[in-house]
């Protein structure tokens, strides 16, 4: 019996290859928040311990964090906009804000192609993220 359980869409984050370790992981977060209030099917049941104590819930499913270029995340996102996949994004610039109404008037004072794209998080289809996706590597 095959106990494994297999998903029809992925959960994908796509970094710039040139950020910090800090700028990675930080910009991963905001990134995958943003498909969890898109999303909210996306989450599975709270956890509990052993002892009762109740956790919040998270994804159901695997996210796969992968990296690119520059160039990568100007293609990427062409391709995620071109198949209508909803997406977050996070730019160069929100480095230099510090809160939620400044994150979205530095995105909002650039216009889509310009943006200084540093990561985008996908959900969707299996088939359709992968070739998003591609030309992007697995991040080490």
């Amino acid at each position: 019996m095959d106990d494994e359980i297999r998903f029809d869409t992925k959960i994908a984050v796509l970094l710039r290859d040139d950020l910090a370790t800090w700028q990675r992981l930080n910009v991963t977060a905001f990134l995958v928040s943003g498909l969890a209030k898109a999303e909210p099917e996306l989450l599975g049941l709270p956890y509990v311990d052993a002892d009762g104590t109740e956790y919040l819930p998270m994804f159901r499913q695997p996210v796969l964090v992968f990296e690119g270029a520059k160039e990568q995340m100007a293609v990427s996102h062409g391709r995620v906009l071109g198949r209508g996949i909803l997406h977050s994004v996070f730019t160069a610039d929100l480095f230099a804000t510090g809160n939620d109404r400044d994150n979205r008037a530095a995105v909002k004072a650039v216009a889509r192609d310009q943006l200084d794209l540093v990561g985008i998080a996908v959900h969707g289809p299996k088939n359709a993220v992968d070739k998003i996706l591609k030309g992007a590597r697995m991040h080490p």
